[in-house]
Parts: C-alpha cells; structure tokens; sequence
C-alpha cells in the first residue's frame, strides 16, 4: 500500500479504506474563502458495488492500493461473467456483470481493453474511447431540415439509444464515445 495525499486522488484510483477496496468514481479538490480546503471523494465498494461518499482534508493521507493496469483482450460473455485474456501471457480473468455496468453495451468481442488487477482479481475496467457501430433505426431525413443544431433518435447495432445528426440514415456506421454514448462522427470506413 503507498499512502498519498487525499488532494492527489484521481477518477479510476483504488483506495483501501478500513481493510475493504473502493474503486474512485469522483474527486473533487473545494478550497473555500475560509476554512481548511477538502476533498470529496465518490467511491464504490469493489467487494459488493455499495457507494460511498467521503470527505478528506486535502493534506490527510489515504492508502492507495497496488493495482496493476493491463491491456487484455475481450473474449466472450457468459453466465459466470464476461472473459478477457491477456495477450502476451494468455492468463483469462472473469469480470460481472455488476463489475462492468452500463459499459458492457459497448463491449465488442476481440476488443482491446485496460484492466486494472488487484492480487489477481480484475476490479475495474477502461475501454476504448470510441467505438464504431451501426445505426439499425432511425427517422427519415425530413427535407430543408438544417443540420445547425437538430439532433435525432436513433438506435445502434447495441440497442443502445443515442441522438445523431439529421443526415445519418439507417445502416450508416458511425463512431460513438463510449463514455456517455454520444455521437463523435460518421465512421470513415
């Protein structure tokens, strides 16, 4: 374990808090006009997904956990969970459902994804930024519409939804961020 300052905790950092792994979600540094500057950190318990909040005086120290961030290979999904494989020592670790969350859309088989390991136990997960898929349904191009600020529905290959500009049509494949789902750009493939 490395002690650091509680100012220096980042998105994606694992912390040991009481003997139990927590995942950070959010950090946020608050130096008010008066009073000690704080730290507000939201985290998620690794062992069963609960979610806590916490405040630190930015000079207090926390323990930050070894864990080891690896790029792995996604190989499939089934009922124990979703599999990766290490690419260079073929070793395949098993992450949940619950472990993966709302990122499991944007899951692609042969996918290149970082792990972060913790004494053998993959515990979070870092996908691509973006991702191409196909728009499966959407409305029809309507004519003089100006393509200014006007965004439509549209429904992609993952079953996810997502608002795209008014020239996507159906079977256009497009690049989405993978991090809110949005729209970045019409594939160039």
């Amino acid at each position: 374990m490395v002690k650091i300052i509680a100012s220096s905790v980042r998105k994606g950092n694992v912390l040991e808090v009481e003997g139990k792994l927590y995942v950070v979600l959010t950090a946020q540094n608050f130096h008010p006009g008066k009073g000690t500057p704080v730290t507000q950190v939201d985290m998620r318990r690794i062992s069963d997904g609960v979610k806590v909040s916490e405040r630190y005086r930015t000079t207090e120290q926390v323990e930050r956990a070894f864990v080891e961030d690896r790029e792995h290979n996604f190989l499939y999904e089934d009922g124990e969970g979703y599999h990766f494989m290490n690419p260079e020592s073929y070793d395949q670790l098993t992450m949940s459902v619950e472990d993966i969350g709302d990122l499991k859309a944007y899951l692609q088989e042969g996918m290149t994804v970082i792990l972060s390991v913790h004494e053998g136990v993959a515990i979070a997960i870092d996908l691509p930024r973006h991702v191409t898929l196909e728009i499966m349904e959407t409305e029809p191009v309507v004519k003089g519409q100006t393509a200014s600020s006007s965004y439509k529905p549209a429904i992609l290959s993952n079953g996810v939804r997502t608002l795209v500009p008014p020239h996507i049509s159906a079977g256009t494949r497009v690049v989405i961020a993978t991090e809110d789902g949005s729209y970045v750009e019409r594939a160039k493939d």
